[in-house]
């Protein structure tokens, strides 16, 4: 690591102002700062107490959503083979690798569309790049179903990139999170595509490996079978384990219940906002059984449909989410809650949690404006 480091200082001369490579500096500054934490002191009398910044969060927001994409990468060849009829003769890592083979032009396409929107606008503005595409890059691939075309989730990311990030003044003052900015983008513009019985599960083989399924195939998520007054084919333990249809990252409980350790243990990710996500949802669901309104037992939301990722990876964005302790109990019960209330009362729309999280991110900054007016008050009664 010494010999880039040293190697990073004799080239930088040329991406700083009056070098030959000046018209790069934003790439060379991206990547460096990407590799190493920026060896400057404050500045302004501020106090910096340890070496992590937005990159190292970032990065490690993209490490605990690895376990929920490569299961689902497994679960996009699993699904082929169990549709085509050949699952019991693949071997594991055909069914992995034909899965993985879908996956990845989806995640290119995110971060070369992404980045590239980035790289260019931080090069036009004379500004650093913005590390917060690390993880919209990877979220946007795995909360798509893996029947959307390549160009449709180019367009998505953007005008996520765009218009909710680039013209608010790039990371940390986008009001909507980019991911589901780009998903709510993709299900209006295009619901064909984001909806329906036949975006589920893959349908074309890769060089050689997974099944050409006929062009008449369906399969629904259970989700979209209790929305038509059915019973899900799925079993609990297959919704829990995440072998169901359904977009990429969402389907496995245990997979992303291993991101969320990671971000609770890290402390990236806020506890009172993720627990009353699922707080909230349960208490919507418990009174929508007990009134008769729904037959769907109140834990069933949990593992159906993307409730626990919405929870665990979208809700608890710090850019977009309340930051008042007391702001982010309320914020994360009224995203659970919305959530439950669509997905019961909106046949036509049985997901529910995205679009629950981005009216969260829209009323954010009401619930802490709010709160500290509050905790002003009192402290002017008390001084009072």
């Amino acid at each position: 690591m010494k010999a880039l480091r040293n190697y990073l200082n004799k080239v930088k001369p040329n991406f700083e102002e009056g070098g030959k490579l000046h018209a790069f500096r934003s790439i060379f500054d991206g990547f460096e700062t990407f590799l190493y934490v920026p060896n400057e002191t404050s500045k302004t009398g501020v106090n910096i107490h340890d070496a992590i910044d937005s990159k190292r969060i970032m990065s490690m927001v993209v490490i605990a959503l690895m376990p929920a994409m490569l299961f689902g990468m497994y679960n996009v060849g699993y699904q082929n083979y169990l549709a085509a009829g050949t699952l019991e003769t693949a071997s594991f890592f055909e069914v992995f690798f034909y899965g993985f083979l879908a996956v990845l032009p989806k995640i290119l396409v995110s971060y070369i569309v992404g980045l590239g929107i980035e790289f260019a606008w931080a090069q036009w503005k004379g500004e650093e790049i913005q590390e917060g595409y690390l993880v919209s890059g990877i979220l946007i691939p795995l909360i798509v179903p893996i029947g959307c075309p390549l160009w449709m989730l180019a367009l998505a990311c953007a005008f996520s990139v765009i218009f909710c990030k680039e013209i608010f003044g790039g990371t940390g003052m986008n009001m909507f999170n980019p991911a589901i900015a780009a998903r709510m983008f993709l299900f209006f513009a295009y619901p064909s595509k984001m909806t329906g019985d036949t975006v589920w599960v893959a349908q074309d083989s890769i060089f050689g490996l997974g099944n050409t399924l006929p062009d008449s195939f369906t399969a629904a998520t259970p989700l979209g079978q209790i929305a038509q007054g059915m019973k899900p084919d799925a079993s609990i333990m297959d919704a829990i384990l995440g072998f169901i249809p359904g977009s990429i990252g969402e389907t496995s409980i245990i997979a992303i219940a291993l991101g969320a350790i990671l971000l609770l243990w890290t402390g990236i990710a806020s506890i009172r906002t993720m627990l009353s996500v699922f707080i909230g949802g349960a208490a919507m669901a418990l009174l929508f059984q007990q009134t008769g309104a729904s037959d769907m037992v109140w834990w069933h939301h949990f593992i159906l449909g993307g409730f626990a990722f919405g929870a665990v990876f979208m809700a608890t964005d710090p850019v977009t989410s309340c930051r008042t302790a007391k702001g982010q109990w309320i914020y994360g019960f009224i995203i659970g809650a919305m959530a439950v209330i669509i997905r019961v009362k909106n046949a036509g729309y049985p997901e529910g949690m995205m679009l629950a999280i981005s009216f969260g991110n829209m009323i954010a900054p009401t619930i802490d404006h709010f709160i500290v007016e509050r905790n002003i008050s009192k402290r002017l009664a008390r001084k009072k």
